[in-house]
């Protein structure tokens, strides 16, 4: 039995501080809405610095010490897609968004009112509830489900 698998990496970031989340307002036409900052992992690049160096591109902010919450995988057509999921409440810098959208606090009351990326409550389940690790979607009956772990 082959134990290898294709994956590709990814890193999110939940950059928050006492009343808001920073979201980027994403226009890609695959994953549109507001979500969290992040990107692809480089060959040979740690995953810690990925989150670092995918924080900064899109928002203009260094971050410090973000902290690992989980992750969110999926399916894909010769693999897996495997997305580490941190959050960090320290940083600096000035704001500024890039090609990927435009990046916007948000308070945390007011989520609510932006259209936002299909899973993102899920997302920011897991990355806010100790009690949870991994965000999975499964597929089951043609569709996708979602499984908290």
């Amino acid at each position: 039995m082959d134990r290898t698998e294709h994956v590709e990496l990814a890193v999110l970031c939940l950059v928050y501080n006492e009343n808001a989340y920073l979201l980027q307002d994403k226009v890609s036409e695959v994953w549109k809405g507001y979500t969290l900052p992040g990107g692809h992992i480089e060959p040979g690049e740690s995953i810690t610095n990925a989150v670092i160096r995918e924080v900064k591109e899109e928002t203009g902010l260094t971050i410090f010490a973000p902290k690992l919450r989980g992750i969110k995988q999926f399916p894909i057509a010769n693999g897996r897609y495997i997305v580490f999921l941190f959050s960090a409440d320290q940083f600096e810098g000035e704001l500024t968004s890039s090609e990927e959208g435009n990046m916007y606090w948000i308070p945390k009351d007011q989520l609510h009112t932006v259209n936002l990326v299909e899973d993102f409550n899920e997302l920011l389940q897991v990355i806010l509830d100790d009690n949870l690790i991994e965000f999975q979607y499964v597929g089951q009956d043609n569709n996708w489900k979602v499984l908290l772990h």
